[in-house]
């Protein structure tokens, strides 16, 4: 099962990579497609924390420079596949979200979540892109694991 889940986080770190290589080449970014690739990477950010039971200081809808995601999105990979090497992943997880709920998850349904919110978010990305007259990735997971024949 963990495999699985270290194929994801590689899908979603590769996936986000592209995005923000995208968005980086374009001159005029869209605002709401920078907007979203810098949600996906702050709530992986605060996921991690949130399993790892660490205070962040990462605001969920805060922006920062396109040029600094890419170390983000990296350090938020590796801690993932710490977390999955390191911990149970039955494990289960009190947080209190960005209004002041208070939830209790396994460390297995958070990082799900996380894979499926950055894939979300991306298709709003793709959405974004073809209102903006800008061509779109493919970021399915199925053209990321396809091999030719």
């Amino acid at each position: 099962m963990k495999l699985f889940f270290v194929q994801g986080l590689e899908y979603t770190f590769h996936f986000n990579n592209k995005v923000i290589d995208a968005l980086t080449e374009i001159n005029n970014p869209p605002v709401k497609s920078v907007k979203l690739i810098n949600h996906i990477v702050n709530s992986h950010e605060i996921w991690n924390s949130r399993i790892e039971d660490k205070n962040h200081n990462v605001d969920v809808w805060g922006i920062s420079p396109l040029q600094d995601l890419k170390a983000i999105n990296e350090v938020n990979y590796y801690n993932s596949l710490a977390i999955i090497g390191n911990l149970d992943f039955d494990r289960q997880i009190k947080y209190t979200n960005t209004k002041g709920q208070t939830y209790i998850n396994s460390i297995q349904d958070i990082l799900f979540h996380v894979i499926n919110h950055s894939t979300y978010h991306r298709g709003q990305i793709a959405s974004d892109f073809k209102n903006n007259d800008i061509t779109p990735l493919v970021t399915d997971y199925i053209f990321y694991k396809i091999s030719e024949i």
